[in-house]
């Protein structure tokens, strides 16, 4: 089953398909373009990000089309009829380059080269900025709540009721290649091949006249995965208690209550009174879950404080990126008409980098990433032997004799996916082996080292040429 599968034409925005009617209509449709993706800023004061959202996207884009009511909508809207033929009979025929999902990226790197005709390559745009920019910051947010939590911990998301509306399918998604085990959002479940989880609401308990009655009904209704959430009234007095005398009575009958949940007060405390409490009444193969208001940030407290927590669940946080609303991705012309492209701006961390690109990632001989280098795609990486900050110009950083590798493989051939759909445990496996391989002075929440990505030398000394053709013809 596609995401998307019908009306993927027309979730662009307006200003994409103005632009595309303006190639048609100029005789350009033919014309060749590359346009890459990137973004600016870390996102949650870290040092580098995760990609996601890779598989999605590919699989929207090889079935783009417009259906008959599409055309007629647009019509509607002024669109010439000509661009509508067009549109019509349009079947996407790029070829995309990408690095891996589960990749770590930087700031300024190319993470995806789109190329194809010129209406394509624009088209892509929306789609793919919407589709990599959310599932990408949710993994970057999720795989710091695994580096804490450890690989001991489970982490469940439980965030689709504070997500922004369906985002939350892709974002559920991206919370498994971050490295979480499962989650709430059953829809998410079943189209990605997910671990579904869930426990109850106080709704649940407080429907019944007490407590013990709920959770027993509760334990029929769910007797292999019963979780019971005990803080309704008063977690060390009543809910714990009632759980534990649940617990017995479904040993009695051959079953096993799972876990406990605690959902406020201070949940070290609590967790520790908890385990002490199940223990001693022998339960100690019972869980504990513990949820409200867990990020990153609680959860090295409450292992700071050995709080006895087996499970996460983890909602707002995860699923809507706090603090961080939006990864500021962008995707800029590189090439058009077979000749290289340059974005200039008053400010010059926008200035962008021309030409067909790949991007060598050098090791040292311990195999931990040292810099990346932004090269011409079709350069020698054993001959790049220097980068060049890409802004500060007289700024570079000798290489010395790392190993390396290319990034950006090709992911789609005129329009056909070229790798099968990977799940996403998959992605985080390989993220996981990446992160071994990063210093631990990009890893660290507070002052993260700043990782070293630059040009090549062709690549800056093209750049900078562009740069004076172009000061030269604005000064005549």
């Amino acid at each position: 089953m596609r995401i998307l599968e019908k009306h993927a034409g027309l979730y662009t925005d307006m200003y994409q398909l103005s632009m595309a009617q303006a190639y048609f209509l100029d005789g350009r449709k033919d014309d060749s373009a590359a346009f890459y993706y990137f973004y600016r800023k870390n996102p949650f004061k870290g040092a580098y990000a995760v990609f996601a959202g890779l598989d999605d996207l590919l699989q929207i884009l090889e079935g783009l089309h417009f259906e008959v009511d599409d055309i007629e909508y647009l019509e509607e809207n002024g669109f010439d009829k000509k661009f509508l033929a067009y549109l019509k009979d349009f079947r996407y025929r790029a070829d995309i380059y990408s690095v891996k999902e589960g990749e770590i990226v930087f700031p300024n790197m190319p993470v995806v080269e789109v190329r194809g005709n010129i209406i394509e390559a624009q088209l892509s745009e929306t789609l793919l900025l919407n589709m990599l920019n959310l599932s990408s910051l949710i993994a970057s947010k999720a795989v710091r709540m695994r580096l804490v939590a450890g690989d001991n911990k489970i982490l469940t998301d439980f965030g689709m009721r504070r997500a922004h509306g369906l985002g939350a399918i892709h974002a559920s998604r991206a919370t498994i290649v971050g490295g979480f085990d499962s989650t709430s959002n059953v829809y998410s479940a079943f189209m990605y091949d997910l671990k579904a989880s869930g426990t109850m609401a106080h709704s649940f308990i407080q429907s019944y006249n007490d407590e013990i009655t709920a959770f027993r009904h509760f334990a029929e209704a769910r007797p292999d995965n019963c979780i019971v959430l005990v803080d309704t009234y008063d977690t060390l007095y009543s809910g714990i208690p009632n759980a534990i005398r649940l617990a017995h009575e479904m040993e009695e009958r051959g079953d096993r209550l799972a876990g406990i949940r605690l959902d406020s007060g201070d949940l070290a405390y609590m967790a520790k009174n908890a385990r002490q409490m199940l223990d001693k009444a022998g339960l100690g193969y019972v869980k504990i879950v513990a949820s409200n208001k867990v990020d990153e940030h609680v959860i090295r407290s409450l292992r700071d404080q050995d709080a006895p927590v087996d499970i996460y669940g983890i909602g707002t946080a995860v699923l809507t990126g706090q603090p961080d609303a939006a990864l500021d991705g962008v995707y800029k012309l590189a090439m058009a008409s077979d000749r290289p492209r340059l974005k200039l701006s008053e400010s010059v961390h926008k200035v962008t980098f021309p030409g067909l690109k790949q991007v060598h990632r050098f090791s040292d001989h311990h195999g931990e990433f040292m810099a990346d280098a932004v090269a011409l795609a079709e350069e020698d990486p054993g001959e790049i032997s220097e980068i060049h900050h890409p802004f500060e110009g007289g700024k570079s950083l000798k290489l010395q004799a790392w190993l390396s590798e290319p990034l950006l493989e090709k992911m789609m051939e005129k329009g056909k996916a070229l790798h099968r759909v990977q799940h996403p445990a998959e992605s985080y496996e390989y993220l996981k082996n990446r992160l071994k391989r990063l210093p631990g002075e990009y890893k660290r929440f507070e002052n993260p080292h700043i990782y070293k990505v630059g040009l090549s030398t062709k690549l800056n000394e093209m750049r900078n040429t562009l740069i004076r053709n172009f000061k030269q013809r604005k000064s005549t």
